[in-house]
């Protein structure tokens, strides 16, 4: 891949005409999952897009200008943000994307002094995949009520509407096509494809109300910007064990989009700025997040995908691309839009977006070889999968407990690190972590 001639290098700077154009193309591939997060879990668009475009800029400056990424609202933290949320409202979810910032600062600062290995193995892929499918699969029921369920009478209950699940349907069998047929750029945005006719179908159906978007102006601050000063922040134990353990997972998952980035562009970002940078500018960029009232920021998977198809490398193209987002953040009329899509296209979407998620996870078993025939590697899917999705939890007071995804995830490293025949967790085919030099460390 990193063979094909490139259009533009990491520093090339862009005709002004072109800049636009591609900073916009960017932009576009990374809206309807940058907007999708806040869609799902009650968060405002335009703030998240305002987060997303500070969190890239941020990232490009603390990584030099040398890695071209754009970074969005992560998936991982849905289920710890609607927790988060019920416990403590708007600040509590503050609080604990705050906090999933900071461990990526300390994480980074290890890895500078220390080097990347002892992350890796505390995170092999024989516990990284099975919660990365906890992730997905733990969402599912979200998504199909979000599909076919509708408020009933009692503010408490939902009925089943086959009209929402319609549209839901509907919703989906255009992303799928999306996905699966179209070519060049347009293979890319998928999601936008299937959300914009989605949206047009359930209009057509009178599910829309266009109410705030009449009324909207075009120019505005982003609701619920710069919550410190709205809000009091409230520390809690309890939220910070539901979201703060997420971030072992997307520290894993950011470094795997940095392998994969490196191939892509032909250059070792591990190693130049260094994998500490990246990292760190990760934290930052979802401190930036807490501090405007979005959700927590990582680095997305769209982003290498446009790369890889455009060949642009530029950071000044992805650095246009925040800045679009940012300007886009302040247009009401767009923040008022993306506000009244209704819940079963999201819901559509959601089915194919979380069990993507899901896949993924089983996609890093299979590439990493993970044998299952080691009893070890079996014991710790089978605890993680199971604890993480049933929602099990471990209830120390009323207001605290260490619950789902984040139990399953202190629950795999722990029986990862004490469990014999550690080198089998890393798989055949390792591309960080060899079975060779994990023996030799140990």
């Amino acid at each position: 891949m990193s063979q094909q001639k490139e259009v533009l290098g990491v520093r090339d700077v862009p005709r002004l005409d072109k800049w636009v154009i591609l900073s916009l193309q960017h932009l576009f591939a990374m809206f309807g999952a940058t907007i999708l997060v806040p869609a799902i879990v009650g968060l405002s668009p335009s703030v998240a897009l305002l987060s997303s475009g500070l969190g890239t800029l941020a990232y490009l400056i603390i990584t030099r200008g040398q890695i071209p990424a754009y970074l969005g609202s992560s998936f991982a933290f849905i289920s710890p943000i609607i927790t988060a949320t019920a416990l403590g409202g708007p600040e509590g979810v503050m609080v604990g994307t705050f906090f999933a910032g900071i461990v990526y600062g300390i994480v980074a600062l290890g890895v500078k002094r220390s080097g990347v290995k002892w992350l890796m193995n505390i995170l092999p892929p024989a516990v990284v995949g099975p919660i990365i499918m906890v992730i997905g699969l733990g969402l599912s029921t979200t998504a199909i009520d979000m599909a076919m369920m509708i408020p009933g009478e009692d503010p408490n209950s939902s009925v089943y509407s086959l009209q929402h699940f319609t549209v839901a349907l509907f919703t989906l069998a255009v992303t799928i096509v999306s996905n699966m047929f179209f070519k060049g750029f347009f293979g890319l945005i998928p999601i936008l494809f299937g959300v914009v006719s989605g949206y047009l179908f359930a209009s057509i159906q009178g599910l829309v109300d266009f109410t705030e978007v009449k009324s909207a102006a075009w120019l505005q601050a982003p609701d619920a910007m710069l919550p410190f000063i709205t809000y009091t922040p409230n520390f809690s134990w309890a939220i910070l064990f539901v979201m703060v353990p997420v971030a072992a997972v997307t520290l894993a998952e950011h470094i795997g989009d940095q392998m994969v980035l490196s191939k892509v562009t032909g250059k070792n970002f591990i190693e130049k700025p260094g994998l500490h940078r990246s990292i760190l500018g990760d934290g930052v960029a979802s401190i930036v997040a807490a501090l405007v009232g979005g959700p927590p920021n990582t680095t997305y998977g769209e982003n290498i995908g446009v790369l890889a198809m455009t060949r642009v490398f530029s950071v000044f193209v992805v650095g246009g691309a925040a800045v679009f987002a940012i300007l886009f953040s302040f247009v009401g009329k767009i923040s008022a839009i993306i506000s009244s899509i209704p819940a079963a296209v999201m819901g559509g979407i959601s089915i194919l977006l979380f069990g993507i998620i899901a896949s993924s996870g089983m996609r890093m078993l299979v590439e990493n070889k993970v044998d299952f025939g080691v009893k070890r590697n079996l014991i710790i899917a089978s605890t993680i999968l199971v604890t993480g999705i049933g929602g099990a939890f471990l209830q120390f007071s009323e207001d605290f407990q260490i619950a789902g995804m984040a139990f399953a995830t202190i629950i795999g490293v722990v029986l990862h690190l004490i469990l014999p025949g550690k080198e089998a967790a890393f798989g055949e085919n390792s591309q960080l972590f060899s079975n060779e030099e994990l023996k030799e460390e140990k």
